[in-house]
């Protein structure tokens, strides 16, 4: 890695020209990184990203939650209070020190670093050209140091910089083209400013941008509810896209609020927005040909007659008048008859044996434990049923555990996510933290209940499911 950054030793120079429109579109282009936008000052700039709980337990994926030594006032500290201390006195994104420390040393994902790696560990002061043993250099020396005078310096001179005058001491600025490596690129916001004068090339900022996506760009599972911290608004995410939720009735009666995982806008801005979630489960909605359908998650189901609706004991007063356009995105199910059970589902318990199923449409689905009633059903009634009552209905499938329920069976450590009715083992603590979830989420049961889900592919931090970290990084380089 080049560069860095001696306070007064080096300044990039930048050139200025007017390259043809086509290389301006392969700087935003080429290999899926937008070189114009690293990342967002909102993401730069969010000290609030991570506790030292999270700083620590991110740590875990090298040796440096053991490494400890004295800070720059001469206390002796951890490397994460280290790190939140300077994201603290500078107000950057401890997430943005922490990708710092991967792209210039590996240092967090390495088992066995160096001396030179820790004391040298920010790449602050150092050049293609530039002496370690230069005396002008040994300020800067040493994990602690590294962290904080290179967390001072993006604040007090790029941020400071680029708020007094609109470019940093390299030249370097939003709407300020300039040539890098050969390529035309213009820093939209002062973050992606504030990189490219902390590190003057392509590779070490594409580098910075594969790791951030690796780390903080999770692809979270179908079945993920996610909240806007900023605005509040919830989105289901279902198959690659995010599905607003526009009505709490909807929210309540679909979902299961323990599940729900605060993310920042940013977080979400990754997904493409799909159909809207309106109304609530067990709608009664009438197109405008005049055909009532009951609506089951993601299904609408047509009544066949006037009869078959008066069977099921809903009252024209909970009809709701929609456009074609509303039942669009509802797939069409199967249509209710005169002779139908229970479309809208019932939960019948056994009065011998205390066994509780979820009835509908002619099927018995057992629930093998109190943490699924609670998890699927929580406030519906349950009514007691005869044996012979039972056994009039053909038995189904158990029911699982909802999309996005953390769960465990009791007494052992793996923690799995529910994700299309399987289970994906959570990799490790960092991935867990990750995610944005909180261990007071966890559903521990017997593992009965745990597996009946299948076991699907394992859930790590973004990208990784597919390549090696090292893989990820040189792909770009």
């Amino acid at each position: 890695m080049v560069m860095r950054r001696a306070p007064t030793l080096l300044l990039f120079l930048v050139i200025f020209s007017c390259p043809s429109p086509s290389l301006f579109l392969r700087a935003q282009d080429e290999q899926n990184v937008n070189l114009n936008y690293l990342i967002s000052d909102e993401e730069m700039l969010d000290v609030e990203s991570m506790s030292l709980a999270q700083i620590q337990a991110f740590l875990s994926r090298g040796s440096l939650a053991q490494y400890r030594a004295r800070d720059i006032d001469g206390v002796e500290r951890s490397a994460a209070e280290m790190i939140l201390n300077a994201s603290s006195a500078f107000d950057i994104s401890p997430k943005f020190l922490l990708v710092l420390l991967q792209r210039e040393q590996s240092l967090v994902e390495d088992d066995s670093p160096s001396k030179d790696q820790l004391d040298w560990a920010m790449g602050y002061a150092i050049c293609d050209d530039c002496s370690k043993s230069d005396p002008r250099l040994q300020k800067f020396r040493g994990f602690a140091a590294q962290v904080f005078y290179s967390a001072q310096r993006i604040r007090e001179s790029y941020l400071s910089d680029l708020t007094r005058r609109g470019f940093t001491e390299a030249g370097v600025g939003p709407g300020i083209e300039a040539v890098i490596d050969g390529t035309l690129v213009m820093p939209v916001n002062n973050a992606t400013a504030s990189l490219y004068t902390y590190t003057p090339h392509l590779n070490g900022n594409k580098n910075f941008v594969a790791i951030w996506t690796r780390w903080f760009y999770s692809e979270y599972p179908t079945g993920a509810l996610l909240q806007d911290e900023t605005s509040g608004g919830i989105w289901l995410i279902q198959n690659g896209s995010r599905r607003p939720i526009t009505s709490r009735a909807a929210f309540f009666s679909r979902f299961n609020p323990n599940t729900l995982v605060q993310v920042p806008p940013s977080a979400l801005d990754a997904y493409p927005i799909g159909q809207a979630i309106t109304f609530p489960n067990y709608s009664l909605l009438r197109s405008p040909r005049g055909t009532v359908y009951l609506i089951v998650d993601d299904t609408r189901r047509g009544f066949t007659s006037q009869e078959a609706f008066k069977t099921t004991g809903f009252s024209q007063d909970e009809i709701v008048d929609v456009s074609f356009e509303e039942l669009k995105p509802y797939a069409e199910g199967d249509p209710i008859t005169v002779s139908s059970v229970h479309p809208d589902g019932i939960l019948l318990q056994d009065k011998t044996t205390g066994g509780v199923f979820y009835v509908e449409n002619g099927f018995k689905r057992p629930i093998f434990s109190k943490e699924i009633l609670v998890n699927r059903f929580a406030g519906r009634p349950i009514v007691p049923a005869e044996l012979a009552d039972l056994n009039a209905y053909e038995r189904g499938e158990p029911i699982t555990f909802q999309d996005g329920t953390l769960i465990a069976s009791r007494g052992t450590a793996e923690v799995f996510v529910i994700s299309e009715g399987a289970r994906r083992h959570i990799a490790d603590e960092a991935t867990f933290v990750a995610y944005g979830w909180k261990w007071n989420q966890v559903v521990w049961t017997d593992e009965r209940s745990v597996t009946i889900h299948p076991l699907s592919q394992p859930l790590t931090t973004a990208l990784e499911t597919l390549k090696k970290p090292s893989e990820i990084e040189s792909a770009i380089n």
